[in-house]
């Protein structure tokens, strides 16, 4: 049987917040996304999410007495640490894997229970598989099969005060970004990445782009990088598009942000968004 290669799709983002869940949804919220109210995963981490059209940002972090577990994901930096593929079959995506000798561990299901706008109880259910930890320094990358997608996307959760309507650019710094877009280039097929200005590689990935480039685009772009940027390739910065980028500025003015304007983009730097750079145009 003949193993198909996955298609780039962008699923959704992880923001590694730890033990600072709190502190990450009340300023996510002040930045204007509409938060869902906190999950907790049969795995033992806790999240948020801001769902958009196709696509959603998770604030991921553990409760008291948690740390323990998911020790793995809690060593990555924290700030943008996920970068999550669409597909509807992790196990077929496990043998390609496998076959591509880019796996990692075997696909794990889990879940978390979730209350619906409309107050019923449901269960948000999911399998995943990762890429091999060692292809992705300062993070994760992995595929997620939703067995539940109505547990996720609901209209009601998809409208934000700051007129966000999806994820359409996800960006990893590094000082070789060709050797950092290397894995994916591995797991896709050369074709699918192109080269591009500035030493930069990018990737359709749904409505979004995933680009890997070097420092000077990140900084002139999202007007700086993370703090604790050390030169290693890192997941840095998103791209997010609003209806209006007047709600955008009221937002950030209501939530006290600060943030740099351009004619046509909002930014607010990684130091003002718990370590991921946030990029708002139209």
């Amino acid at each position: 049987m003949a193993i198909s290669v996955p298609i780039p799709r962008l699923d959704h983002v992880v923001i590694n917040v730890a033990d600072q869940l709190d502190e990450a949804s009340a300023l996510f919220r002040r930045l204007g996304f509409q938060l869902t109210e906190r999950g907790h995963h049969s795995l033992g981490s806790s999240n948020h999410l801001a769902v958009f059209g196709d696509n959603y940002l998770e604030l991921l972090g553990f409760e008291p007495g948690r740390a323990s577990l998911r020790q793995d994901v809690w060593q990555s930096p924290t700030g943008l640490s996920g970068l999550v593929w669409k597909t509807e079959d992790a196990d077929a995506v496990w043998r390609y894997l496998e076959s591509q000798d880019i796996d990692g561990a075997v696909p794990a299901s889990f879940f978390r229970p979730v209350q619906l706008p409309d107050g019923n109880e449901d269960q948000a259910r999911f399998r995943t598989v990762q890429l091999r930890p060692a292809l992705v320094p300062n993070g994760r990358s992995f595929f997620c099969q939703h067995e539940t997608p109505h547990a996720v996307w609901q209209d009601a959760w998809r409208q934000h005060p700051n007129g966000v309507t999806d994820i359409v650019e996800f960006v990893v710094v590094a000082q070789d970004p060709a050797a950092a877009a290397q894995p994916y280039s591995r797991l896709f097929g050369a074709n699918a990445l192109t080269a591009c200005q500035e030493g930069a590689f990018v990737l359709k990935a749904g409505v979004a782009t995933v680009r890997f480039a070097a420092a000077g685009y990140v900084t002139q772009r999202f007007a700086g990088l993370p703090p604790d940027y050390n030169g290693s390739a890192r997941m840095a910065a998103l791209s997010l598009r609003s209806v209006d980028l007047r709600k955008v500025k009221a937002s950030l003015l209501l939530g006290d942000i600060p943030f740099h304007e351009e004619e046509s983009a909002l930014i607010v730097s990684a130091e003002h968004a718990f370590g991921v750079a946030l990029r708002f145009q139209q």
